[in-house]
């Protein structure tokens, strides 16, 4: 044969090609006609001198008939029986990922579906690929519920590699885009006063989340109620539907605040303005805590009750030891603050006051027989009438012994003659003296900041015993002098003059506690007061010179 009949044209050689580059090839998709359904092969033809083979089981049940055209994968050309091994299942897959990447390349959404759950995250369907969903990309909110399997909506790609399989997708991603659109729609429409359907999202000790179109505002436990509410949790659940009013709003924070209670009319409204201190009304113990109890009125109106209102004799116990919730009470109105919305009630003011109805029936001088009820550092308690005690001072046990140590005589239980010396209902206060019920020696008593002038009878390291008109008082070492290095008592002589400030209080041993110190600052700001005038001409250092002067010699 010669050489001649091996050539052809070039436009023979381009057809043949064309030709050859129609058969389908190993690793690609193509188009098939169905011959035969058989019950574990479907018999196709796809233009080639052999069948392709399909497993049955790739069609998922999907009713196949002779004449139908279907996308087939060629994955090889001869297998058993010299047949062409061809798949469905690869075919929707590689379509599939055909279809992602055009998406992806066009910044587009996929459609698919949750159809598993998995560690860390969701198996998605995208078109029958398969793509994970990181738990969270789920959803804008951390463990948010999602019941599998989920209708079709929109994802988006994060990632995708062909080669390994492997897609990422988000679901987060569009749901924050829609709900910014929301918010944006809605802060452009958003007025205050507004009334709004809300969904309880989350709740926590100061108030509520409640989502209003696609928006999250705050409920503060404050404006849930016009009655007050201890824990938002009693109040509201999780996923319940409410009313909820607009009360405020920040457009460039998008800080919404929210209320319930300004839904209805304000129980407050005028009726502070009927209220009045000293009032005596009736209510319902409504809630109990550590320090104190909240007691409601018939109208809603809640106050509270302090518990060191709750009882005149009963000190520094739980106020449900006292009264318990749901118990009606007669309370007395002590305060009434209608800025703040407060009222403070009394409950102890509408029962008898024991001190007061002691010192009607008991007078000064009056001498009690009675038991040691408890002992400190600085005294005896006795029990008196209605539950009260009264104080014998470590000072009125003895007129010539010290009195820490004849308080180490006595014992709880121990049954005492004490005489009354000093009732003060108003501080709630009875003074009793053993001493005086011995021996009734005359005692002078001053009260605080008085000037006294006494007697210097006895230098002590710690300071000076003066004889104040036949009673002692005594100035401690830091109260003899302004200037600390004046403050000796070997500075002070028995028998020299002195003038002091009382303290008001007495020592362990029944001695008044006096200062020089505060008597000389208080005669210095007198001094200052009277010559700080510029009228006056005169010079304030020369005369506070000449004054502290007679200061001295009075002393000496």
């Amino acid at each position: 044969m010669s050489e001649e009949k091996f050539m052809m044209d070039d436009t023979s050689f381009e057809s043949l090609l064309d030709k050859a580059n129609l058969n389908p090839r190993e690793g690609f998709l193509t188009k098939a006609t169905v011959l035969n359904v058989e019950k574990e092969f479907i018999h196709a033809d796809v233009g080639l001198k052999t069948e392709a083979l399909i497993p049955t089981r790739e069609f998922g049940g999907d009713e196949v008939k002779i004449g139908d055209i279907i996308d087939v994968y060629i994955e090889r050309y001869e297998g058993p029986q010299g047949k062409v091994i061809a798949s469905r299942l690869k075919a929707r897959r590689e379509k599939a990922w055909t279809l992602l990447e055009e998406k992806v390349a066009n910044n587009e959404t996929v459609e698919g579906s949750v159809v598993e759950h998995v560690r860390g995250g969701f198996i998605v369907d995208l078109y029958g690929v398969s793509a994970f969903l990181p738990g969270s990309q789920a959803g804008t909110r951390l463990g948010e519920k999602i019941d599998i399997p989920t209708p079709k909506q929109e994802f988006k790609v994060l990632k995708m590699d062909h080669s390994r399989s492997n897609v990422i997708v988000s679901r987060r991603a569009l749901l924050e885009e829609a709900e910014r659109g929301k918010r944006e729609e809605f802060m452009r429409n958003i007025q205050i006063g507004t009334i709004a359907k809300g969904l309880v999202k989350n709740i926590t000790d100061y108030g509520a989340f409640v989502d209003i179109g696609g928006m999250d505002g705050l409920l503060h436990v404050t404006d849930m109620s016009w009655n007050r509410i201890s824990n938002p949790r009693d109040f509201l659940k999780v996923n319940q539907e409410i009313d909820v009013k607009i009360i405020d709003f920040n457009p460039e924070t998008q800080r919404i605040s929210l209320g319930v209670k300004q839904l209805s009319e304000d129980p407050w409204a005028g009726k502070l303005d009927e209220l009045s201190v000293g009032q005596r009304l009736k209510g319902k113990i409504s809630n109990i805590t550590d320090y104190g109890a909240f007691v409601e009125l018939e109208n809603g109106i809640e106050g509270l009750i302090h518990v060191s209102e709750m009882s005149w004799t009963k000190k520094n116990i739980h106020p449900s030891k006292i009264i318990e919730v749901g118990q009606e009470v007669e309370i007395q109105v002590l305060e009434v603050d209608s800025e703040k919305r407060r009222l403070s009630f009394g409950l102890k003011q509408c029962l008898e006051n024991p001190w007061v109805k002691f010192a009607q029936e008991h007078k000064d001088g009056e001498i009690i027989n009675s038991e040691v009820k408890n002992i400190t550092e600085f005294g005896l308690f006795i029990g008196l009438d209605s539950e009260i005690d009264g104080m014998i001072h470590i000072g009125d046990l003895d007129w010539d012994q010290p009195g820490e140590d004849v308080i180490k005589s006595y014992k709880v239980g121990d049954k005492v003659q004490a005489k009354i010396i000093d009732i003060q209902p108003e501080k709630e206060r009875v003074s009793l003296s053993i001493k005086h019920v011995k021996e009734d020696r005359k005692e002078v008593r001053i009260d605080r900041n008085a000037v006294v002038s006494g007697e210097i009878i006895e230098i002590k390291e710690d300071g000076i015993v003066v004889d104040i008109e036949g009673a002692k008082g005594f100035v401690s070492k830091m109260d003899l002098a302004e200037e600390k290095s004046e403050c000796q008592p070997n500075n002070f002589k028995v028998g020299a003059k002195i003038t002091a400030k009382s303290l008001g209080s007495k020592t362990r041993d029944g001695m008044m506690k006096l200062s020089i110190k505060a008597h000389d600052l208080h005669e210095q700001k007198k001094i200052m007061k009277e010559y700080s005038q510029p009228e006056s001409g005169a010079v304030l250092k020369n005369i506070l010179g000449d004054a502290f002067e007679e200061a001295q010699k009075e002393k000496k």
